[in-house]
């Protein structure tokens, strides 16, 4: 057993290091700065994919809102950008200086409460972890706590959707509405639309993503972990043992939110904007389909689902613009059936299994003796 569980670590840390090899050497030495943009911008989903392993995969909860929580963490940055976009020095066109042009456009005289955390970075950062977290725990404790789980707990997540998207289109004086927040160019002077600063924003989107697979596996190796697996499989048994499995599947919703919310943030820093697209039902099912096709189970595996499924609808755009959804479709149903546990189970019961046949054959076959070589007394 022990002998199983250590290649089964040594397997995993393989898989990880080729991720950051792949990421950080050769997507940057062989891509332009603008695919290499693009690249940037699916890792920033990938944080959402690596929260739906944790608590749809391990957890054994499907959520249908996790595009809220990407959406909130990317608003709670584009409020500081858009703030340090309205500096009263560049905005002397305005009747109101010193606030968003959209709030001047709906004819707000001066800015609202609940934007002037977003005046400072470190609150920012705070909030971006801090906002996704706190509904999270609003909703998760709403429900677990009532034993409330399965396909009512999906649907609920996508009405919490729903809901968040009409508020923010609705209040637009207040969040830009439909248009959501744009022209977002600078963080504390600093141009982020360089190429140098591209590169600077990819590697950090790297670093995090990287650091976010080693938080979530360290969870997974642990107590935790191995409680979130049996709940998922015997959730009574768990219950009846003395453990509190609501407080645990709060904690791995929580979790989940505040990585989507560092996505989200990453998405503002680098694509320059922020709407309501990306925090409704459609988003959040793109979503799940990321962590689908990388496999439920895998952490890996869903950052490779998720630049799979990404690389492919700006593909099929490109090159088929009038049919591009139909072929997008057809990638998924044929994903599906040929690989029904995604591509870390075509990894865990093809390529390793290979790899363990061709060591075994390797070890049996005899060293070659050299004619010269002198034999030992």
């Amino acid at each position: 057993m022990n002998d199983i569980k250590a290649l089964i670590k040594r397997y995993q840390l393989a898989s990880l290091l080729l991720l950051t090899v792949l990421l950080a050497v050769v997507f940057p030495l062989t891509l332009d700065i603008f695919r290499l943009n693009l690249v940037g911008k699916y890792l920033t989903y990938a944080f959402v994919a690596i929260g739906l392993v944790m608590v749809w995969g391990y957890g054994g909860v499907l959520s249908l809102g996790q595009g809220v929580f990407f959406g909130l963490g990317g608003y709670a940055m584009a409020m500081f950008l858009k703030l340090e976009a309205s500096d009263p020095i560049t905005t002397k066109i305005q009747s109101t200086p010193g606030i968003p042009d959209f709030m001047d456009w709906n004819q707000l005289t001066e800015l609202p409460a609940f934007w002037l955390p977003f005046k400072s970075l470190p609150l920012t950062l705070i909030a971006v972890v801090a906002v996704p977290s706190l509904l999270a725990w609003i909703v998760s404790y709403a429900m677990f706590k009532r034993r409330v789980g399965g396909v009512y707990f999906a649907i609920i997540t996508q009405a919490v959707a729903l809901i968040v998207t009409v508020l923010i289109i609705g209040q637009q004086g207040y969040t830009g509405g439909v248009n959501g927040m744009t022209d977002l160019k600078t963080v504390l002077g600093w141009d982020t639309r360089t190429d140098s600063a591209k590169y600077i924003l990819y590697y950090l989107c790297v670093v995090l993503l990287i650091g976010s697979i080693v938080l979530c596996r360290w969870i997974q190796t642990g107590k935790a972990g191995t409680l979130l697996l049996a709940m998922r499989d015997k959730e009574d048994r768990v219950r009846f043992s003395g453990y509190d499995v609501a407080n645990f599947r709060i904690f791995t919703f929580c979790l989940a939110a505040a990585l989507s919310g560092i996505g989200g943030a990453l998405f503002s820093l680098q694509v320059g904007f922020m709407s309501p697209s990306f925090v409704g039902i459609v988003p959040s099912i793109e979503m799940i389909i990321y962590a689908a096709v990388g496999g439920r189970m895998s952490l890996v595996g869903a950052v490779y689902g998720t630049l799979l499924v990404n690389a492919g609808k700006t593909f099929f755009s490109e090159s088929f613009p009038d049919m591009w959804l139909f072929l997008m479709a057809g990638m998924f149903i044929a994903v599906t059936m040929a690989f029904p546990m995604g591509l870390a189970g075509v990894w865990a019961d093809h390529v390793v299994p290979w790899w363990n046949k061709y060591r075994q054959a390797a070890a049996r076959q005899p060293r070659k003796v050299s004619l010269n070589q002198k034999a030992k007394p």
